[in-house]
């Protein structure tokens, strides 16, 4: 056989393999595990870092004043550094629709040694941990926030603090819940006594650009991160959705989050591992009720996304870097490749082989195209959509080595280096 022959053959073997022994990343039955109500409903405190978040606060932030929670619970919307006034519109929100009440707080700039969204958890959570004083009125030491609806009982009127919430809900300020979503959640943590649960939200796929990049994200993650090697007990493989997460309080501070993660631009893997290294048991899953609004209608937007964060999930490794290179290369780059070659040339092997590399990856990107929707035509389209994460990766790694770090929203990180202590 000739050598691009043997090449499709690689490549044909690297999938059967992926299909088969790789904990059937492919598939999108991660739902919620099964639950049942607890007996009683404990406390939660909703905690969303905020930048910049004018232009989807509207559509989000009433699906979580709408919580149909049996228990205590509130929101604490930690304004990061906005500009657009997100702060004042999440006041006016609370006002208008009511609901769970809502603090809106600030933690100023983040110190060296800290991203900014790690920075406002960590405000986010202190302040939901601390509770809240009668002597602080209606509106908080912080803001106004909303009385009425079910968490209202997180007041108190004696001078004393309430007591701080059993789970965190982690969630940004572009991720809109179903009415029952944070009772679904606290249930599966509960009947599990699991201490994170995650869900990968519904990405938006409303164009062009969309409908080819955002599925494919999600089958990449799920290719990287294994949800069902994610779920067993006693994994290795650690993982976590950043757009909703349930950690339990008393796991967070056993592992010592947000600051033992506080310099991760990808941190939700981050925290995900700290928590399971600590001895706490995670899952994550796909969502059905948890939805992302925010809009990439441009390749461009869809690249920054990506480029931000891509180097650093390979740790700032050349090494690693050339080696996903040299992967995506043949495991998604070759069978395409090899087919259309093997018919020009007549090279019968390696267009046989080509050709079933090429149906077998199609084949196991169509759940993911159902969940989303999406025609099954799309599925021929997977190897121009990973040359397009490849070159967003690629361009990661140019600008780190340009010194310009993960960018978001007016903010550049750098690779990692020395913390500062904390205040």
């Amino acid at each position: 056989m000739s050598a691009l022959a043997w090449t499709a053959v690689v490549s044909l073997a690297a999938w059967l393999w992926l299909l088969l022994g790789h904990g059937f990343f492919w598939r999108t039955d991660q739902r919620l595990p099964p639950r049942e109500p607890p007996a009683d409903w404990p406390a939660v405190a909703v905690v969303v870092p905020a930048r910049d978040e004018a232009e989807v606060l509207p559509v989000t932030l009433p699906t979580l004043l709408a919580q149909d929670y049996p228990g205590r619970a509130e929101i604490v919307l930690v304004d990061d550094g906005s500009s657009d006034g997100t702060g004042e519109l999440a006041r006016a929100l609370a006002e208008r629709y009511g609901g769970l009440p809502l603090r809106v707080v600030s933690p100023g700039e983040p110190p060296r040694g800290w991203t900014g969204k790690l920075w406002a958890l960590r405000h986010g959570i202190e302040t939901a941990r601390a509770g809240r004083r009668s002597g602080d009125g209606p509106d908080g030491p912080d803001g106004p926030e909303r009385p009425g609806g079910p968490g209202a009982g997180c007041s108190v009127t004696d001078g004393t603090v309430a007591e701080g919430p059993e789970y965190l809900l982690l969630t940004d300020a572009d991720i809109a819940h179903g009415p029952d979503s944070l009772r679904e959640l606290t249930a599966a943590a509960r009947a599990g006594r699991l201490d994170l649960v995650s869900q990968m939200a519904r990405l938006r796929v409303a164009c062009g650009w969309e409908r080819l990049t955002v599925p494919a994200f999600v089958y990449f993650f799920a290719q990287l991160y294994p949800f069902r090697w994610v779920n067993r007990p006693r994994a290795r493989t650690a993982a976590a959705a950043g757009g909703c997460v349930l950690l339990r309080t008393e796991a967070a501070e056993r592992a010592g989050v947000p600051e033992s993660v506080r310099q991760a631009v990808i941190d939700d893997v981050s925290l995900a591992r700290a928590v399971q290294r600590s001895g706490g048991r995670i899952w994550l899953g796909l969502a059905e009720r948890v939805d992302s609004v925010r809009p990439y209608p441009r390749l461009a937007d869809v690249w920054r996304m990506v480029s931000r964060s891509a180097y650093a999930q390979l740790r700032h490794s050349p090494l690693l870097l050339a080696g996903t290179a040299a992967g995506l290369t043949v495991v998604y780059l070759i069978p395409p490749a090899a087919l259309c070659a093997g018919l020009l040339l007549g090279d019968a092997p390696a267009a046989w082989a080509g050709g079933a590399a090429w149906a077998v990856m199609a084949g196991s990107y169509l759940p993911m195209l159902r969940y989303y929707g999406q025609s099954p035509l799309w599925a021929l389209l997977l190897p121009c959509t990973a040359l397009l994460y490849l070159l967003m990766t690629l361009d990661s790694a140019v600008a780190h080595r340009k010194g310009r770090g993960a960018a978001w929203k007016g903010r550049t990180y750098p690779r990692p280096g020395p913390a500062a202590p904390d205040r």
